[in-house]
């Protein structure tokens, strides 16, 4: 069976999947589009009696695209190891509520599901390339062994521990909290830090609560993380004081509660929570100007205002 059928529509229509995959195995849109393109690239390379010889371009697409995102993956590390400060995920926002329609942003292509949480993508990041592929191809878009095989180049035994290694660094002991009760904990943390309440901040922060923010060099941030509940909420007031004008927005965040801080019309930071027991664990605060661009559209900010002449 071949391709013969097969439409130019029908082979971009695989897009959105592709972009889906790239982005749970390398955490950046940026990066993600590049390796689909490139994906594509090959496709259109080949002669079209070998395109006619393909049965699924789905899976042909799928498997280049994860192999291309292996060899990124194993290139990642040494250039994270040049990047200024901490390298985060990059943040999604939920097109739903504010798209205008166009579609074509990487970002809109995203299906916000628990497995582009930042506390998940973080986890991914300290998986091996080949554990990360394994993992997420399979237990996230349910690909069989033997088609993950294909991509790394090993057995499907050998994938199938692959992805039972991964699925032991995702195991969490508690149970995961809903989204009332992440809202309610993030808007605590807003309301404390928009009264510069350190004693409200330090109550809905856990003793042990962790803060890691990525400027990526280019905006003023912590180069390294903050360790504990006080040191973080000191922190906060004291950059609150730092940013008058600062507005803070409750926004869904990689499909979960989070918050967006913007200043004369112009999202600066977007901060993703981890939250248990009522209280915030984890605080990723992305303020990198380069993967912020997919929350800001047609010259508006997230209130909805025209950007155009904000002060």
């Amino acid at each position: 069976m071949g391709t013969a059928g097969t439409s130019t529509d029908e082979i971009a229509a695989e897009r959105r999947q592709l972009i889906n995959v790239a982005y749970r195995l390398l955490g950046s849109l940026t990066e993600s589009e590049d390796a689909v393109q490139e994906a594509y690239a090959r496709w259109y390379a080949l002669p079209r009696s070998r395109q006619d010889e393909v049965v699924s371009p789905g899976a042909w697409l799928t498997t280049v695209t994860g192999r291309i995102c292996l060899d990124v993956l194993g290139s990642a590390r040494a250039r994270r190891e040049r990047y200024v400060g901490t390298w985060l995920p990059d943040p999604l926002p939920d097109h739903a509520g504010w798209d205008h329609g166009h579609g074509t942003d990487p970002a809109d292509q995203m299906v916000l599901d628990e497995s582009v949480t930042m506390a998940f993508l973080v986890v991914l990041e300290s998986m091996t390339p080949a554990e990360r592929v394994a993992f997420v191809l399979h237990d996230v878009f349910r690909y069989p062994f033997a088609e993950i095989a294909g991509i790394l180049g090993r057995t499907p035994a050998a994938c199938k521990q692959l992805a039972a290694s991964a699925r032991r660094r995702v195991r969490v002991a508690r149970d995961p909290v809903t989204a009332a009760g992440q809202a309610d904990a993030v808007r605590h943390v807003k309301e404390a830090w928009e009264t510069k309440d350190i004693a409200a901040l330090v109550d809905v922060l856990d003793p042990a609560a962790v803060m890691t923010a990525d400027g990526g060099g280019m905006v003023g941030t912590v180069l390294r993380p903050i360790e504990g509940g006080a040191r973080i909420a000191q922190y906060m007031v004291a950059i609150a004081d730092k940013a008058p004008g600062l507005e803070l927005l409750e926004r869904s965040v990689n499909g979960v509660p989070g918050l967006v801080a913007q200043r004369a019309g112009a999202v600066v930071t977007v901060a993703s929570f981890d939250v248990a027991d009522g209280r915030v664990t984890r605080i990723w605060a992305v303020r990198n100007p380069e993967k912020l661009r997919p929350w800001v559209r047609d010259g508006q900010d997230l209130s909805g205002r025209s950007r155009h002449g904000a002060g």
